[in-house]
């Protein structure tokens, strides 16, 4: 009995000792099995594109509108009474087309007048002259005083300037005729008429008689930011972009389809609008269809310069930290992955226009970049950019149709 007391603290002791060494035994194995698993893993496979260097033309998108490139409000010149309309609304009418004719009776009347006093003053001046032929020999033997002789060269004078002065008469009233024609100054298309026939109508009145518009070529005037303007003057200072050929501009209408002509930047404001904070920009587009008309938004993208040396990496490959800070993954030599910051200065359709932080030949990781983590050893691939969701579908449907009739055709030989 006493053998069997003493032994037992012993037992107890060794009992404790074997299940505290079965536990541990039990846990390395299990971590060992997870470590293991972890290294048999193969490595995340990641969509990767090259980063090449090209000139890639630096744009912006500014909303605008159309405006006619000549505008004429048409007025008389004359007053009268309108006789008859001589062209159609909203046709098309040439430069001296005539578009109204105003009763010119008056105009007429004056013309005949002024034609009347100059044939006076004609005929006054050739009395004058003989008299003169006259005086100048009897002058000679003093039978004339020589003071008479020199009022009646004072009278031919003063009959010659009335002569001009009648002269100028008949061409004012020929021209006043003349405007009894009411003509277009330009070629463009007409609006409508403000007046009909029967009107009486004044010389220089405040409304228009009808107004045409040139539609081809047509202006688009367009508004930028002064801060917008301001960044990409640094930048030209800075050398960072090259403005030689910054004159393209591409319209993208109310629809979103985009205007089959390119345009020409014609005009900059040289002052900045102070209730907007914007300065008009103006370009110039051909519009042969008169597709385009005066008052349309339109959006126009602009080439504002090209930037050499700048590298196009797709959205989705670009992350941003809580600060702003621009950051790209690459795949570097030794097949690890790479967290490198790098600085963006707009974007082209779905990529971002990188001037800073890559390399020629750098590996950049665009699909697969949730799954990765720096220093994480990855397998890289070429990327494949994923079609369209609005083409996939349509290429299912297809798909789903061409398959039908098999599958109809395929039943119907079974049974």
């Amino acid at each position: 009995m006493m053998s069997a007391k003493l032994w037992a603290p012993a037992l107890t002791a060794c009992a404790l000792a074997t299940s505290i060494a079965l536990v541990g035994c039990s846990k390395d194995p299990k971590e060992a099995e997870q470590a293991a698993a972890a290294q048999k893993m193969p490595p995340t496979e990641v969509g990767v594109i090259v980063a090449q260097p090209q000139s890639v033309e630096q744009s912006v998108e500014l909303s605008g509108r159309t405006s006619a490139y000549q505008i004429s409000e048409v007025r008389p010149q004359t007053s009268g009474v309108i006789l008859k309309r001589l062209f159609t609304e909203g046709s098309f009418v040439h430069e001296g087309q005539p578009l109204y004719e105003v009763d010119s009776s008056i105009n007429r009347a004056n013309l005949e007048s002024a034609k009347a006093s100059l044939v006076r003053q004609q005929a006054n001046l050739n009395a004058l002259q003989i008299k003169a032929n006259r005086y100048r020999q009897l002058v000679g033997i003093n039978a004339v005083s020589k003071q008479e002789y020199d009022d009646l060269v004072a009278q031919i004078k003063l009959a010659e300037a009335d002569i001009a002065a009648s002269n100028a008469a008949v061409k004012n009233a020929q021209i006043d005729l003349g405007y009894s024609t009411v003509r277009s100054p330009i070629s463009g298309q007409s609006g409508r008429s403000s007046v009909t026939a029967g009107a009486l109508v004044t010389a220089n009145q405040a409304n228009a008689l009808v107004t045409i518009q040139q539609l081809d070529p047509i202006y688009v005037d367009i508004s930028q930011s002064s801060a917008e303007l301001l960044r990409l003057r640094q930048q030209l200072s800075q050398g960072s972009i090259d403005r030689s050929n910054n004159t393209k501009v591409r319209l993208k209408l109310e629809d979103g389809s985009f205007y089959a002509v390119e345009g020409n930047l014609a005009f900059s404001d040289a002052s900045v609008n102070p209730e907007t904070g914007s300065i008009m920009l103006r370009a110039v587009f051909s519009n042969p269809n008169h597709l385009l008309l005066p008052g349309m938004f339109a959006n126009a993208q602009i080439v504002q310069g090209v930037i050499p040396n700048a590298y196009l990496i797709p959205q989705a490959a670009i992350t941003r930290t809580p600060t702003g800070q621009a950051m790209a993954m690459l795949v570097n030599a030794k097949g690890q992955v790479e967290a490198r910051p790098i600085t963006t200065t707009g974007a082209q359709g779905q990529n971002w226009i990188v001037t800073q932080g890559l390399q020629t030949g750098d590996k950049v990781i665009v699909d697969g970049i949730a799954k990765v983590k720096p220093e994480q050893p990855v397998v890289a691939k070429p990327y494949q950019a994923k079609p369209d969701a609005t083409q996939a579908p349509a290429a299912a449907k297809e798909g789903a149709s061409a398959t039908q009739p098999a599958q109809q055709q395929k039943a119907t030989s079974n049974t």
